[in-house]
C-alpha cells in the first residue's frame, strides 16, 4: 500500500494576512499535523496556488516553511503562480518538463502525474497540445500500473457558480485523452477551496478544501464583490492507494480560528 498527502492553495504570503488570516501559521500546522500523525507517506503533493503577490520573497519564505516537513514535498503550478520564480526556489523532480512545471512520480504500484494548467493573465486554466502530447506518452508508456492525476484547475463544473467561471478550458481535449487510458483511476483538482467528489467520463475525481480560506457554499448565492470566507476548517487529504483502488481521507489538521486575526 502506498500513502500519499494532498494539500492545496496554501496562498502563502511571506508578511501579512489573507482576508483577516494568516497563511503561515496555516501552513506550519499542517505540516507539523502530517509529521506527527502521516510521517510514513511517500509524498505531499502541492496542487497550486503556492504564493501570493511578492512572487519572489514567498517563493523564497516558502521554500523554508516547506523544508520543515519530514515528507517531500512536490509543489505544483496554479493560477497564482509564475514558473520561473517556481523553479528558482523550489525544489522539484527531475522528470519535470523544459517548458512547464509538471512531472511524473513512478511509485511502486502506482504512477503519479502532476500537470501544469496555468494560463499566464488569467485565473481559468488550460492545457495546450504540447501538454497533452506529454500526457499521452507518459499514459502510454505507463500502463501496467495505475495512474493518478493531479491538477489545479478541475476539468468539469462543479456547481460551484464562481469557481466554474474559472475552471479549466478546453477540458473535452484532457478529458478524451484520459478516457482513452483505462488505467487512469482518480483526477485530484485545486483551485475551488472546496471539497467536492464525483465522476467524469466515468474517472473519479476529488477536489479539495484550501490550506487558507475555505470558499463558502454555493447558497446563499455569491459573487467576487461579496464574497467572505467561510468559518470552516482547513483540511489536507490522506490518500491510501492499493492496487487498483484508492481512499481519500479528508483531514482536519486545526480548528477554524488557528491563524485568523480576531
Amino acid at each position: 500500500m502506498t500513502k500519499l498527502i494532498w494539500m492545496t492553495d496554501p496562498h502563502f504570503q511571506t508578511e501579512g494576512t489573507i482576508r483577516g488570516l494568516n497563511p503561515r501559521t496555516r501552513l506550519e500546522a499542517a505540516i507539523e499535523h502530517a509529521n506527527t500523525h502521516h510521517a510514513d507517506a511517500a509524498l505531499i503533493v502541492l496542487s497550486g496556488d503556492l504564493v501570493g503577490d511578492d512572487i519572489e520573497r514567498d517563493y523564497q519564505s516558502l521554500a523554508i516553511h516547506l523544508n520543515a516537513s519530514a515528507i517531500p514535498f512536490y509543489p505544483m503550478m496554479g493560477n497564482h503562480d509564475d514558473r520561473p520564480a517556481l523553479r528558482r526556489n523550489l525544489t522539484l523532480p527531475e522528470t519535470t518538463t523544459s517548458e512547464f512545471v509538471q512531472f511524473v512520480v513512478e511509485l511502486p504500484d502506482c504512477t503519479i502525474l502532476c500537470l501544469d494548467t496555468h494560463k499566464p493573465g488569467s485565473d481559468a486554466g488550460t492545457y495546450c497540445a504540447t501538454r497533452l502530447a506529454w500526457l499521452d506518452d507518459v499514459l502510454t508508456h505507463s500502463a501496467d500500473k495505475p495512474a493518478y492525476i493531479f491538477m489545479h484547475h478541475p476539468p468539469l463544473a462543479l456547481h460551484l457558480p464562481k469557481q466554474d467561471e474559472i475552471m479549466l478550458e478546453e477540458a473535452d481535449s484532457l478529458l478524451g485523452l484520459l478516457a482513452r487510458h483505462n488505467h487512469v483511476k482518480h483526477l485530484f483538482a485545486g483551485h475551488v477551496h472546496r471539497p467536492t467528489a464525483g465522476t467524469v467520463r466515468g474517472i473519479p475525481f476529488a477536489t479539495l478544501g484550501a490550506l487558507s480560506i475555505q470558499a463558502p457554499p454555493p447558497r446563499p448565492e455569491w459573487d467576487w464583490n461579496s464574497f467572505e470566507p467561510a468559518q470552516e476548517p482547513p483540511h489536507y487529504g490522506v490518500l491510501h492507494i492499493e492496487d487498483d483502488s484508492v481512499v481519500l481521507q479528508y483531514t482536519q489538521f486545526c480548528k477554524y480560528d488557528v491563524g485568523v486575526r480576531n
